[in-house]
């Protein structure tokens, strides 16, 4: 070309440069293509007009999602949309890449984009090379995807803002790694620092209470909801003079600042510091927003996450008391551990109620008071509401001066009443045992509605669970009643109450929950508080993942516990008042009315438990059979009611075990030879045989039977 002629015009230029142009408009659904672009599509060399199907049919299908997302981000940045596509020949090869850019907008009105831009073939640069890392296609891609998809995975299951800030610091983005971050928040009209990496403590103090209205990028970002990139120290300090300064001697030479937005808000900035020079191309930018969008959502979980723990534990602390002064001759220890979903503070709760004569401040010997454990049906705030009502509603009844079973009468029917109001859209109830303690004599009241049989942990660490007559649970039967059981706590005894999230979670029944907790007490050396940590921990904490039960699913259920001791006796570990050794006893004592034969059961439950660890088991079923036949002739050959007492003495391998069975008739048995048909008269046979010794004594109003078992030495019950 000579001086003075005129140019050629921009078709030939491209043309002789190999590069094609074509526009595209999404509202129209067309693809305009000059003849060099239809060639690089693998069309005949000519002008076309295509629909958006028969352009993508010349497309990569994951070029094509690419071409989408860099357009809109091109759009929301005001830049150039820059992307590599693999052209499709019909057998589904790739048979060229092109290198598209264009200018992208976007018409608010129509909804749609339009852009015009040129088509460029380029060689497929090799694996690992920078051009390879820059390319949308090759090695690069695949990593960027496997980043994103890590990124993601570990944003997604942080718990809290720290640790979100703690995975966005380890991130190592495909290329290139930012060598400082931080995450900026936005209180009122001022920036805030909640996090930052790679910079000293107390870096982040001129950036603190920072105004949003400050030249500063992350200002800028949070207040325009745009990206800003700065790819030199002197793009920062053209843009930012008056921050230049701050941010200068950090040696830093990139800076890329991204909007956190949710659901269109923007709620802060993230910025990403390089050391080296970065040109934030579209394929960086692409990732940095995607990682920018990622954080957001996470710090957002995350915020709503602690916000909700702090409502909670604040929920928790309001409900729940505190068990007050110490108690004259009593040692008292509670927790309370949400551990299932929702609201994680669900319907579990205990109190500790003062009765009439005492105060919830002071306690003098003598003073009787109530302690109460239960749990309303479901994890959710409606749970949570009905079990701070259903509380008050039973210290209210236990202030009255009402006897156990009245305290859960009047509250079966105010719950019924609660739950029903709503006409039954929504019926709960609830499950609830209460305790009546008597301090001087160690005797305790039981009404039971529903809940779990207290334990008790006797001097000599055996742990029996503790049969207790029952009713409905709360709130069932407006009319229900609930009988009394009344049991002594001999000096040195320990009573556990619980729900059954100590027992069900982790995979377990009510029967291995139960062992492995009577296992965690019987073995246990420190005091109540101890115990109580002990408990929780065995099924709750790091060991809970060791002794998992039979179920399939890993139940989590909301934990109370209140433990009770008394004082006085010769202790095992729990007393810390007692200074004589253990001794080396066990008892327990059960009536069975005429009217409750069912009872009968609950004996032969509880000498079981008794000899739990007793080396012969063909003498523990031996004590079973021969104490279900003597408390049934009681109530089969007299009117009167049976007092059964079982009692453990001596050291393992040396114990014997006393059964005694008294009623208040005044006949006595005697041994009968029975027909080979004849339905009853061998149970004096039978103590007879298995018993190592027995006897009949009269009283002086009655009679009681009663045999001995001796624990044969270790080692020796499997030689017979």
């Amino acid at each position: 070309m000579r001086t003075g002629e005129s140019l050629p015009a921009v078709g030939e230029v491209l043309a002789s440069l190999a590069t094609g142009l074509w526009q595209w408009s999404t509202a129209t659904g067309l693809v305009t293509v000059d003849a060099e672009a239809a060639r690089l599509l693998g069309l005949p060399a000519e002008e076309a007009v295509l629909t958006e199907a028969q352009t993508r049919a010349r497309l990569h299908p994951v070029d094509w999602n690419e071409i989408t997302g860099v357009i809109q981000l091109a759009v929301a940045e005001e830049t150039l949309a820059e992307v590599r596509i693999r052209i499709m020949d019909d057998q589904g090869r790739v048979i060229r890449i092109v290198r598209s850019r264009s200018k992208p907008s976007f018409d608010p009105v129509k909804k749609a984009y339009e852009l015009i831009g040129t088509l460029q073939e380029v060689t497929e640069p090799r694996p690992g090379t920078p051009a390879g890392r820059t390319a949308v296609t090759g090695d690069w891609r695949r990593s960027r995807e496997a980043f994103l998809l890590d990124a993601g995975r570990a944003l997604a299951e942080a718990r809290d803002t720290e640790e979100v800030l703690r995975v966005a610091a380890g991130l190592s983005m495909p290329g290139f790694s930012p060598d400082g971050l931080a995450v900026f928040g936005v209180e009122g009209d001022r920036l805030t620092v909640i996090g930052h990496h790679g910079h000293r403590p107390g870096d982040e103090s001129p950036f603190t209470r920072m105004p949003v209205e400050t030249d500063y990028p992350a200002a800028e970002v949070v207040r325009t909801g745009r990206a800003v990139y700065l790819s030199s120290p002197g793009q920062y300090k053209e843009r930012y003079p008056l921050t230049w300064p701050m941010a200068s001697h950090f040696g830093r030479q990139s800076w890329a600042f991204l909007p956190l937005t949710v659901a269109g808000r923007t709620m802060g900035a993230w910025m990403a510091a390089f050391t080296y020079p970065v040109a934030f191309t579209p394929d960086e930018r692409s990732v940095l927003t995607t990682v920018a969008r990622m954080l957001a959502q996470a710090l957002t979980r995350a915020g709503a996450a602690e916000t909700q723990r702090e409502l909670t534990d604040g929920l928790q602390r309001s409900m729940l008391p505190t068990l007050g002064p110490e108690i004259p001759g009593m040692t008292l220890a509670a927790r309370y551990i949400p551990t299932g979903g929702g609201l994680q503070v669900g319907g579990d709760w205990y109190d500790m109620i003062p009765l009439p004569g005492g105060t919830s401040r002071t306690k003098s010997a003598g003073e009787r008071f109530a302690l109460v454990i239960g749990d309303v049906q479901g994890h959710d705030v409606r749970a949570a509401g009905l079990m701070g009502q259903l509380r008050i509603a039973l210290r209210a009844y236990a202030a009255e001066g009402h006897r156990p079973d009245a305290v859960l009468s009047r509250a079966s029917h105010f719950f019924h009443g609660l739950t029903d109001s709503d006409g039954g859209v929504d019926p709960r109830f609830a499950t609830c045992l209460y305790v009546e303690v008597d301090p001087v004599t160690g005797v305790l009241e039981f009404a039971r509605a529903g809940h779990l049989d207290p334990a008790v942990r006797m001097t000599d660490g055996t742990v029996l669970a503790r049969a207790t007559a029952g009713g409905l649970p709360l709130g069932v039967d407006p009319d229900a009643d609930y009988p009394t059981t009344r049991l002594a706590l001999e000096p040195g005894e320990a009573l556990m109450l619980c729900t059954d999230g100590l027992l069900e979670t982790g995979g377990h029944d009510l029967d291995t929950g139960w062992r492995r907790v009577r296992q965690i007490m019987e073995t246990h050396e420190g005091d109540l508080e101890t115990l109580a940590d002990a408990l929780v921990q065995a099924v709750h904490g790091p060991s809970s993942h060791h002794t998992t039960g039979p179920l399939a699913d890993r139940r989590e259920d909301d934990i109370a516990v209140l433990l009770l001791c008394r004082q006085g006796g010769p202790g095992y570990g729990l007393d810390t008042s007692a200074a004589l050794p253990r001794p080396p006893v066990r008892r327990t004592m059960l009536t069975v009315a005429q009217a409750e034969p069912e009872r009968v059961a609950v004996g032969r439950q509880q000498v079981r438990e008794l000899l739990h660890d007793w080396d012969s088991a063909d003498q523990v079923d031996s004590a079973v059979l021969l104490v279900s036949e003597m408390l049934t002739n009681v109530l089969v050959h007299t009117d009167a009611d049976a007092l059964l007492v079982a009692e453990v003495t001596g050291e393992p391998g040396e114990r014997r075990i006393r059964v005694e069975v008294t009623d208040t008739s005044d006949d006595l048995p005697h041994k009968r030879r029975p027909g080979e048909l004849a339905s009853s008269g061998r149970g004096l046979v039978l103590i007879e045989l298995l018993a190592d010794t027995w006897g009949v004594a009269p009283r002086g109003e009655g009679k009681s039977i009663w045999f001995e078992l001796y624990e044969p030495p270790a080692g020796s019950a499997e030689v017979a």
